[in-house]
């Protein structure tokens, strides 16, 4: 009788223990490489915008190069202001022409790490247009909505860090290289 009520007691131990966490289920694995979000990086990216931003020259190029480090920092900073995001802990990085984000979701008690691969291309109107190239959710099924999420987040990051002048603004291209994107554009 005494063994039953051991087992009793740890079998509910182990209940409330397990129910108090949460589970990590899996998902892709992050890179290697971790990239540190910081205010530094963000005031970095924040100075750059200002200082092409602040005496424009109507119709010459404006040419910004945002680096890993400062589009992770400023995902964070915009994904941290949201009451119920669709990832923490994201890191950004800037392989293969594409933009791959990595994060972790979490549904009720199970989390995942996930990746998005994304391309960026200008259309025609010099609007940033992004498209789905993978999504990789672990065993959580991948939101219907994503593509449309997903670009609405990245657009409203993009058009947020532009801030008045992004109306104005009129993309020509994008380069995604090894760790960096180059962003060139003019103010009308």
């Amino acid at each position: 009788m005494r063994n039953k009520k051991i087992i009793f007691l740890i079998l509910m131990t182990i209940l409330i223990v397990t129910s108090a966490c949460l589970i990590n289920i899996g998902g892709p694995k992050y890179p290697a490489m971790t990239i540190a979000v910081s205010t530094e990086a963000l005031g970095s990216l924040q100075q750059q915008l200002d200082s092409g931003l602040t005496n424009p020259t109507p119709n010459q190029p404006l040419t910004l190069f945002l680096t890993e480090s400062e589009l992770t920092s400023y995902l964070a900073n915009v994904l941290s202001s949201k009451p119920d995001p669709l990832i923490s802990n994201p890191q950004v990085f800037l392989r293969d022409g594409q933009i791959q984000v990595y994060g972790t979701a979490t549904k009720g008690y199970f989390q995942a790490n996930v990746m998005i691969s994304l391309s960026a291309t200008v259309d025609t109107q010099g609007k940033l247009t992004l498209e789905l190239v993978s999504a990789d959710f672990g065993p959580l099924p991948v939101p219907k909505a994503l593509n449309s999420v997903i670009t609405s987040l990245v657009t409203e990051a993009f058009t947020g860090s532009l801030g008045p002048m992004a109306t104005g603004f009129r993309l020509e291209s994008i380069v995604i290289a090894e760790g960096a994107i180059m962003i060139v554009g003019r103010l009308n």
